[in-house]
């Protein structure tokens, strides 16, 4: 019986030895051929643009191209999900943000398992953001503002790229901080939001600073504070939320590189060093700077637990605000 259960469990290191040698060389015949790229956002927006800036610097390097996928929809969770769905192969991977984080407490009816269906592979930027308010709207800065929506609760608006969207829920954030009534107008995206923020229909709007600021500084909006620790340079002289009066108050995006679960480990290793090496490109970081984003390039691990933080503290936002999917 002894003799018997030694044998079975020498066939099985063996077996389990060839399948991590099978691994290894499949790992280093990679990549013999295109790679997918999904970027659940339409082109043009933060998403987009990470994926296309860092995977341009990637290709060249694993000599391979890199296509993009643009498959927007609910949320982000379209894209996402056919993420999970692909093979895992290494010859898929996603581009997410922070609704990626804000997904799980929103939608009860995702698709998939925001931490099970994937391997996470480097958080690649983050970026905080800016509120900037229609030119015509009575206040000149932050302490004016919050004045203003705290003598006319509700009559004041904003804008954000959609329900669950980093701007939409660092608004929630700031009207439960301030004690302020302001009502919701979600868009779908940023462009629909700052073209009626400019036009006057909308009062005030929070998202990533590139796209705003060009509007500041042409006199077609103006800036109220950037929810960032310290003053952003992209911003030029636009205050800090807690310069401005409003204390330890910090949002922003993020974006990151996943795959499907199951992807061969010395692939994502890879990916990450590549993502990593790519971020630290000086052409590449004067874009991201000139933006107001921050270039990162993690390991996986430090990633997974990113997400893991961000899911838990998006939650607390969207529970007490009771934020639903439908709204």
């Amino acid at each position: 019986m002894m003799k018997s259960f030694v044998r079975a469990a020498s066939v099985i290191a063996v077996m389990a030895a060839c399948a991590g040698s099978a691994e290894t060389a499949f790992a280093q015949s990679w990549p013999n051929r295109p790679i997918r790229m999904v970027v659940p956002y339409t082109p043009g927006g933060y998403t987009d643009l990470m994926a296309r800036l860092v995977s341009e610097k990637m290709s060249a390097a694993l000599g391979q191209p890199i296509v993009i996928e643009n498959k927007p929809g609910a949320n982000a969770a379209i894209g996402t999900d056919a993420v999970a769905k692909a093979a895992p192969d290494g010859y898929t991977f996603g581009t997410v943000i922070a609704a990626h984080s804000v997904n799980p407490t929103l939608n009860p009816k995702l698709p998939y398992d925001a931490m099970k269906d994937f391997t996470y592979v480097s958080l690649t930027s983050v970026t905080p953001l800016i509120l900037i308010a229609t030119p015509s709207l009575p206040a000149k800065d932050m302490k004016e503002f919050i004045a203003l929506a705290k003598a006319k609760p509700g009559s004041l608006n904003f804008a954000s790229s959609g329900i669950g969207s980093a701007a939409h829920l660092t608004m929630e954030m700031l009207k439960s901080r301030e004690g302020i009534n302001l009502q919701h107008i979600p868009y779908k995206g940023t462009s629909g939001a700052l073209q009626d923020t400019v036009g006057g229909q909308i009062n005030v709007m929070f998202d990533v600073i590139g796209p705003l600021m060009s509007q500041v500084k042409s006199g077609n909006a103006k800036a109220l504070a950037v929810a960032a620790k310290e003053r952003v340079p992209a911003a030029g002289d636009v205050p800090t939320m807690a310069e401005a009066g409003v204390p330890d108050f910090v949002s922003g995006t993020w974006s990151g590189i996943i795959a499907p679960a199951g992807t061969p480990k010395e692939i994502v290793d890879r990916v990450a060093a590549e993502a990593k090496k790519a971020l630290t490109d000086p052409d590449l970081k004067k874009k991201l700077d000139d933006q107001g984003i921050v270039p990162m390039g993690t390991t996986p691990d430090e990633f997974r637990a990113f997400v893991t933080d961000e899911i838990a503290r998006w939650k607390k936002v969207i529970t007490d605000a009771g934020i639903k999917m439908e709204q």
